[in-house]
């Protein structure tokens, strides 16, 4: 086992003793850990026959984030001088690289080695993060085979430790700095005829010495890295890199562990969804199943604050010369304190029930369970209502009443006596809620449940969405639940927006119970209500250099919840922000700072997170015409708002189930006008006309998570309308590129819908000069990963249309 640093030679550099059978530095590299807080470090180093070469050390600085010289000193008087070849080497037969393939690429024949999972175990003290990945692998033949393994890394990183189960023997890691990893990345990209590490041009890498894998047996690697991880003001960012391939499907697990001397307010990750859980207001506990895998590097965020339930901001940036400025993403959030429930806001909450003849059963029961568990989650001191309809509409109470015991027992009676009978008065039982009295210096909500159509009353959509906009003079949140799939769902949808809420989909095998009480859960502690967004500029007067900010009306925020704002900003210089909004402690406003001057390339993310979050605001746009029963793919704002959809969907490579058929086969991607009256006729028949059902549901789905979407969508995956899940292949997103496959050539998305020809201005070959020069011009603009395909590659680059011929049936 080597540590070898990036910083000093790799020839003739002390080594440690090696290491036999998957023993390693036992916690040795404790002193690499800067929040020690022993005084007294034991350091011991264990050669291959268990022999302890070092002691005990004492030394008083542990405290300090760096080192001592004397740990230095006495690690290097353990360590036997010897030369290490592991940078310069040849590849070995099998090279494994866990971020990059699922299979070990192999010079020639067919890969040996298969990844069967990844764990990646990320703790975090502060801006220090210690990184363990644990690669499982087998070998698929029946002959012994030697495999090295190559991990890209971000730039600072120091080896802890590197363990594997097998023989015993001297077994190197060595970190290589950028520019000698960008040689050994283009040895083995020449040598192996693949292009897919070009991905990784760019940063160091660790490479170890070769190894044995049994035949037909599997096979540990662990590796633990350590380094200094990237801070902006309050915010501190975490990434390991991974492939963007979608043919890259190998299961990882993530276990993220963050400890701070400040309360934690959030976590964010913008590549996965990720479960968190705030164990107290300074350790978060962070987790992404298997299930949950995507491509794509795995980013992390996590936001501090000086004082615990305030809450905290933060700016990241991404430069688009094109808009003569770029995207910007907000990040708010508070964590939960021990003090959390003092300091939010007392809330009001309505219980609206459909009780129709189509809730007998099942539903109707759930639907009692889930308004017990609603008002037994009420704080003493908070107001409810109940309101029961079918033909008419009953009160539990004139007006919201405060919870307390003798209120309580009166609702349990009022829930149980509630029978299934009737049809649906929809209107009349939304416009009791909207004027009931409001309780003083309370957040006024509506949960709002059916089961169906309105077949009583005023049934027409728009006179229902008309209640949201002009009856609601407390301006209370409408969340919307539509039990089964015979409910109205853009109804649903267009009511829930309109008044700062969301809309929620109870499917056939699902129980309202757990989906009512998993909203109402996330409704905690409200935190800030009813906040505003002012931008200004350097003088403090409003300015015109933001647009296109999502969502345009922000929702309340809840306790351990967070706030995702996307945007367009012009300009280069600083743009300050206020945030103004009702605390229990009256209005606040907390001001901060967007500085494109720290916009980086590496935010990516945010553009396309901004272009899928526009995309599905112009297609409920559609979708909400179609209330009125007037829209046609010939009406001119239908055409307008169409354009505009294809034009993104194209250029960011998001599609939906309107825009799905620009990835098959056949589709002629250089006219946009048609591409724009297909666009369009998909959107009248299915978003205007498919209101309730299995297809009206499906879209309220899909429509509903991208209009909230703060995590990557690869794959593109959406519901078809037989509530199915589909993902598209045939279209890679890679950094802030998109590319269009077509008879196994990549496209430039570009050049789609262009109207330009794309017969090639030049031609560029695998492995000449002309290519690695590409690969160098790429790289610095941190587009490498255009060259990452096997078979063609057509970009548009300086004005004209290159082709980049790749090698075919490279190793997948």
């Amino acid at each position: 086992m080597k540590y070898i640093s990036p910083n000093q030679p790799v020839q003739g550099r002390p080594t440690l003793p090696a290491f036999g059978h998957a023993m390693e530095v036992l916690n040795t590299v404790q002193f690499f850990t800067p929040f020690l807080q022993q005084q007294t470090c034991l350091l011991r180093i264990v050669n291959c026959r268990g022999k302890i070469v070092a002691g005990f050390l004492k030394e008083k600085t542990m405290r300090n984030s760096r080192p001592s010289p004397i740990l230095f000193c006495i690690l290097a008087t353990t360590c036997i001088a010897q030369p290490s070849h592991v940078g310069v080497r040849p590849p070995a037969a099998n090279v494994i690289i866990p971020q990059g393939r699922p299979y070990g690429l192999v010079v020639g024949g067919n890969p040996c080695l298969r990844i069967t999972g990844v764990e990646a175990l990320i703790d975090i003290f502060e801006t220090t993060a210690t990184t363990t990945i644990q690669i499982n692998i087998e070998n698929t033949t029946r002959h012994r085979q030697e495999a090295e393994l190559v991990i890209p890394v971000p730039e600072g990183v120091v080896v802890r430790g590197f363990a594997y189960d097998g023989p015993s023997g001297q077994i190197e890691a060595v970190v290589l700095p950028k520019e000698q990893a960008r040689r050994i990345y283009r040895e083995l990209v020449s040598k192996i005829r693949d292009p897919a590490l070009l991905e990784f041009a760019g940063y160091n890498l660790i490479r170890t010495s070769v190894f044995p894998v049994e035949p037909l047996g599997k096979q540990r690697i662990r590796l633990t890295y350590e380094h200094i991880l990237r801070q902006e003001g309050n915010r501190i960012d975490y990434i390991l890199p991974r492939s963007e391939s979608l043919q890259y499907d190998v299961p990882w697990e993530f276990t993220v562990n963050i400890r701070s001397r400040h309360p934690i307010s959030t976590v964010y990750c913008p590549s996965h969804t990720v479960h968190t859980k705030h164990m107290d207001q300074n350790v978060v506990s962070v987790k992404v199943e298997r299930e949950a895998n995507a491509p794509g590097p795995f980013r992390l965020s996590y936001v501090i604050d000086s004082e615990p339930q305030e809450i905290a901001i933060t700016t990241l940036a991404f430069p688009d010369p094109e808009l003569a400025g770029g995207y910007f993403l907000v990040l708010a959030g508070t964590g939960k304190g021990p003090q959390a429930d003092a300091n939010t806001l007392d809330r009001e909450v309505i219980l609206v029930i459909d009780r129709s003849g189509s809730m007998q059963g099942r539903k109707v029961a759930q639907a009692k369970e889930a308004a017990l568990q609603v008002l037994s989650g009420l704080r003493p001191g908070e107001a409810f209502n109940l309101i029961i309809y079918s033909d008419s509409v009953e009160l539990f109470s004139p007006r919201p009443v405060l919870k307390d015991e003798k209120a309580m027992e009166s609702a349990r009676s009022y829930i149980q006596s509630i029978t299934a009978v009737g049809g649906t008065n929809l209107y009349d039982a939304l416009k009791t809620a909207l004027k009931q009295p409001v309780t003083e210096g309370k957040l006024p909500l509506v949960l709002f449940l059916t089961d169906g159509l309105p077949t009583v009353g005023a049934t027409d959509e728009p006179s229902i969405r008309q209640l949201a906009i002009k009856s609601n003079p407390h301006r209370r949140r409408v969340f919307t639940f539509g039990v089964g799939l015979d409910v109205n769902a853009a109804l649903l949808q267009a009511l829930a927006d309109l008044t700062r809420a969301k809309a929620e989909f109870v499917l056939p095998d699902e129980d309202v119970e757990v989906k009512v009480g998993r909203v109402f859960a996330q409704l905690t502690g409200p935190v800030l209500a009813e906040p505003q967004l002012r931008v200004m500029g350097g003088d403090r007067l409003p300015t015109t250099r933001v647009r296109d900010l999502l969502p345009p009306v922000i929702p309340d925020l809840f306790e351990s919840d967070q706030l995702v704002l996307l945007g367009q900003y012009i300009g280069n210089d600083p743009i300050s922000f206020e945030l103004c909004g009702q605390r229990l402690s009256g209005i606040r406003t907390y001001r901060f700072t967007l500085d494109p001057a720290k916009a980086d390339k590496a935010h990516a993310f945010i553009p396309r997170l901004w272009a899928s979050r526009k995309i599905a605001q112009l297609i409920d746009q559609i979708r909400q015409m179609g209330a009125e029963g007037q829209s046609s793919p010939d009406d001119p704002k239908m055409k307008e708002l169409t354009d505009q959809i294809v034009q993104l969907s194209t250029k960011f490579g998001i599609l939906t189930e309107y825009t799905a058929f620009l990835a098959k086969e056949g589709t002629d991607l250089h006219r946009h006008d048609v591409l724009v009256r297909q666009t369009a006729a998909n959107l009248n028949s299915r978003a205007v006309r498919m209101r309730s059902g299995a297809a009206g549901v499906s879209q309220g789905l899909n429509i509903q998570r991208q209009m909230n979407q703060m995590v990557l969508n690869h794959g593109n995956m959406f519901l078809n309308e037989r509530m199915e899940p589909v993902r598209i292949n045939t279209v890679q997103q890679f950094h802030d590129l998109a590319f269009y496959n077509r008879a196994n050539q990549w496209i430039d998305a570009r050049l789609v819908g262009s109207n330009t020809d794309l017969k090639p201005d030049r031609i560029v070959d695998f492995g000449t000069t002309a290519f690695w020069d590409l690969v160098d011009r790429l790289e610095r603009e941190g587009r490498q990963a255009s060259l990452a395909f096997s078979g063609e590659v057509l970009l548009w680059l300086d004005g004209q249309t290159v082709l980049v011929r790749m090698p075919a049936g490279a190793s997948q």
